[in-house]
């Protein structure tokens, strides 16, 4: 029995700033700023990203969902992190 289908997404930079994702003709930035849960993670933990669906993306090593409209209009998905104070 296959395993389940995913749909294609590849890390395609990462800079000191964020990273960009390639999805499809699709490329969006990722910024650090606004996604700051990938700010300290390595470049193993941010390559690792699944797409189970058109609009879902996970990263397991990080266990960080995000939707692909919230990479689209970053402001119209206000984030809290859930960083601790001081880190």
């Amino acid at each position: 029995m296959p395993g389940a289908a995913t749909l294609s997404v590849e890390v395609t930079n990462i800079s000191g700033h964020g990273f960009w994702l390639l999805m499809g003709s699709e490329e969006l930035p990722v910024p650090y700023a606004k996604f700051p849960w990938f700010k300290q993670a390595t470049v193993g933990q941010i390559a690792l990203v699944e797409r189970p669906t058109q609009n879902h993306l996970y990263w397991p090593a990080l266990d960080v969902d995000l939707s692909v409209d919230s990479l689209r209009d970053p402001d119209a998905f206000p984030l809290v992190s859930g960083e601790k104070p001081g880190t």
